[in-house]
C-alpha cells in the first residue's frame, strides 16, 4: 500500500465523516480525527445510528437507555481524540440495524446528508466501507456516494472496519491508503476504549449481546488507518 500523503486527508478542506455506529469513527479513523482536530482543522462526526440494537435481550439497559449512554460514549470520545461534542458531532439517531430498510435504496439518508455536507460546507467525506459485512455500514456507503454524485467537487473516501478485521483473520490487508500516525494513538486507544458499552464492561444481563471480539481493540489501536478514495 501506499502511504498516505498529508495533503489527501490533512488539508484545510473542511470533512465530514460519517460513522454508522457510535465507535466506528473511533475505530477506522481515530488517528485522522485526533490530527484534524490537534490541528484545528474543521472536522466533523456524523452518527448515523443510535447504536441501541447491541444488546436486544437487556433488561437493565432497555433501547432508549442504551441510545443515551452510547451517545455518551461518543461525546467523550471525540473529547478525548480532541474535538468539541457540542460543535463536532451530529446525532443523527436513527435505529440501530435499519438503515437499509428506513431508507430504501438510501433515499432519505441521502437527503440527510446531502443537507448535511451543505451545512458544514464539506469539501471531503469518510464513509464506512460498502465491503464491510453489516447492513448499516452499506447503507452508509451507499448513501454517501449518491451525495458525492450530486456535488461536483466532493471528494470520498472510505474507511474499513470489520472487512478489515475479517480480512487480518485471514492473513490480508485492505487495499487503500496508509496513514500512521504513532504519537496519535494514545488519543485513539482512550477513545476506542470510551465505549465501554461494546467491551462488555456495562450491560451485564445480555450475554448473547455484542462485545468485541478479543483483540479487537488492540490491533485496532496498533494498526495503521487506511483509506479508499471512492469514485461516486
Amino acid at each position: 500500500m501506499s502511504a498516505l500523503s498529508p495533503e489527501n486527508l490533512l488539508g484545510e478542506a473542511p470533512m465530514l465523516v460519517l460513522a454508522p455506529h457510535p465507535d466506528d469513527e473511533s475505530l477506522g479513523c481515530g488517528l485522522l480525527l485526533a490530527e484534524r482536530w490537534h490541528r484545528g482543522l474543521s472536522t466533523h462526526v456524523a452518527c448515523l445510528t443510535n447504536g441501541a440494537a447491541s444488546h436486544p435481550g437487556s433488561r437493565d439497559w432497555p433501547g432508549p437507555r442504551l441510545a443515551a449512554l452510547r451517545r455518551d460514549e461518543l461525546s467523550k470520545a471525540v473529547r478525548c481524540l480532541g474535538g468539541d461534542p457540542v460543535r463536532d458531532i451530529t446525532w443523527l439517531g436513527h435505529p440501530d440495524a435499519a438503515l437499509h430498510r428506513l431508507h430504501a435504496l438510501g433515499g432519505d439518508l441521502t437527503r440527510d446528508l446531502a443537507g448535511l455536507v451543505d451545512a458544514l460546507e464539506a469539501r471531503v467525506v469518510l464513509t464506512a466501507s460498502s465491503d464491510d459485512p453489516h447492513c448499516d455500514h452499506v447503507a452508509c456507503a451507499d448513501a454517501a456516494r449518491r451525495v458525492a454524485a450530486q456535488c461536483p467537487g466532493l471528494r470520498l473516501w472510505s474507511y474499513a472496519v470489520w472487512s478489515r478485521w475479517h480480512g487480518w483473520s485471514g492473513g490480508t490487508e485492505v487495499v487503500g491508503l496508509r496513514l500512521d500516525l504513532p504519537h496519535r494513538r494514545p488519543a485513539k486507544r482512550a477513545a476506542i476504549h470510551a465505549h465501554r458499552s461494546q467491551m462488555g464492561l456495562v450491560v451485564r444481563d445480555d450475554p448473547q449481546g455484542f462485545t468485541m471480539p478479543p483483540g479487537f481493540a488492540d490491533r485496532f489501536c496498533a494498526e495503521a488507518e487506511v483509506f479508499a478514495e471512492v469514485q461516486p
